[in-house]
């Protein structure tokens, strides 16, 4: 099969590579928080990594063997992800990357519509590859793939309350007739029978798939042995479509090995905040366990944030905080309920009320770095891209895991930057936010 580079001279002549070092692996993530989780575990796994908030506008400076590109494309309308998704393929060839991978979140979040499916075609068709695989497997969290169909734990997908999901409700497991439903392709699937022989079985039944028409393949995985069978058979497959969890399984195929150098960050200084916009079950969680450790916490209502009211919601959060800061973190959060989330939502619209929380969290995580802030924990994937995004944030170098795909992050700044991590909404301990302070000190 063509690289990923050598498919960029073939259909993009105008982006040649323009480095004489090579980039190994050109990734594209959905979202920022399933970005840094990407780029935690291709850290881990030995890749010195850089992760970019969207797609650069300048050629890479530095020398490392992983880019991430995250974007906040996950939920947006299906041609305007892939708009987006063929951009930053095209930055990523024109660097030299190897291989493109393309992330998503390890409960597969979409809908009929897409965006899983038509991004993966999109790419496909840029690359000029006829085959690649799809699988969200994480058994670290609790994500693994059996016969096809996803579990969360040890139920099914569809009961483990992402059928509950605001936008993007999961109500079937069986993840061959959710990519079906989004491509064109025919999708089949590499089942853990095959993945348990490893390699070579799992090369022979790529090549009988693709015999038999199939362009996708699900592919199942229930440990870390099973991404470690899987990652040599991908050696050379030009896109790839996953979680973050077969990155374990990549970086061996470059001649890397783990290190702990890659994941050192800059002594962490300056106050401590939590913002949580997330209403996953575990962030949940983690909201409440916050709350009984007696630390001071502020409830975001999305209706008060009705009819131009958003400003003085934040200006009231912050000066609810400054004096508090000083003694420790504080928590501003929108976490809610499922019933809660349905109500605002039938109220404002689903869109409507997703951005205006979106945008008042963003400002109250801008005011809060303002206020000193400097070790900051952002909760759920579309509150982590607007907050990064109101922060200005470009870069992101990888730090140490706090949770299996939750890593601390440093973007770099001239008055000495901000440790963040971008949690997603479904990772982490209950103490999450308690212990990820602990894991900087």
């Amino acid at each position: 099969m063509r690289s990923a580079a050598g498919a960029a001279s073939h259909n993009n002549t105008k982006h040649k590579p323009t480095m004489t070092k090579t980039l190994k692996l050109g990734c594209i993530a959905d979202d920022f928080t399933g970005a840094t989780d990407l780029a935690n575990n291709l850290v881990r796994s030995g890749m010195r990594v850089v992760q970019t908030i969207g797609v650069p506008t300048a050629s890479l400076a530095a020398d490392v063997d992983a880019v991430v590109v995250a974007l906040k494309s996950r939920t947006i309308p299906a041609a305007d992800a892939i708009a987006q998704s063929l951009d930053a393929l095209k930055w990523l060839q024109a660097q030299g990357a190897e291989q493109i991978y393309f992330k998503y979140c390890s409960t597969f979040d979409s809908t009929p519509e897409g965006n899983i499916g038509p991004v993966t075609e999109a790419l496909m068709d840029a690359l000029g590859t006829d085959f690649t695989i799809a699988t969200p497997a994480f058994p670290d969290n609790g994500r693994t793939v059996f016969k096809g169909y996803l579990f969360a734990g040890n139920v099914l997908l569809n009961e483990s309350g992402m059928q509950n999901h605001p936008l993007t409700p999961m109500t079937d497991a069986n993840l061959v007739r959710v990519m079906q439903a989004q491509t064109k392709r025919k999708v089949g699937l590499i089942d853990y029978k095959t993945v348990a022989q490893g390699e070579a079985a799992i090369r022979e039944r790529i090549a009988a798939l693709r015999a038999e028409g199939v362009g996708v393949a699900v592919v199942d995985a229930t440990s870390n042995e099973d991404l470690h069978r899987l990652g040599p058979a991908l050696k050379g497959m030009p896109v790839v479509t996953a979680g973050s969890g077969v990155a374990i399984g990549l970086p061996a195929n470059f001649g890397l090995k783990p290190s702990l150098q890659a994941s050192q960050l800059p002594v962490a200084r300056g106050l401590q905040a939590v913002v949580s916009g997330s209403c996953s079950l575990a962030t949940n969680a983690q909201v409440a366990n916050f709350k009984a450790t007696g630390r001071p916490a502020m409830a975001i209502n999305p209706a008060a944030l009705m009819n131009g009211q958003s400003s003085a919601v934040v200006q009231q959060v912050l000066a609810w905080a400054e004096p508090l800061l000083k003694d420790g973190p504080v928590l501003v959060y929108s976490t809610a309920e499922p019933e809660a989330v349905k109500a605002v939502q039938a109220q404002l619209g689903v869109a409507e009320a997703g951005a205006l929380v979106e945008h008042a969290l963003a400002a109250v995580a801008r005011g809060l770095v303002d206020l000193g802030v400097k070790q900051l924990v952002v909760a759920g994937g579309e509150t982590s891209g607007a907050c990064v995004q109101a922060l200005d944030i470009a870069q992101l170098q990888i730090g140490p895991q706090i949770d299996p795909g939750v890593p601390w992050c440093h973007a770099p700044s001239e008055n000495g930057g901000v440790h963040i991590t971008l949690k997603s909404g479904n990772f982490g301990t209950e103490d999450f936010f308690s212990k990820a302070f602990g894991v900087l000190r």
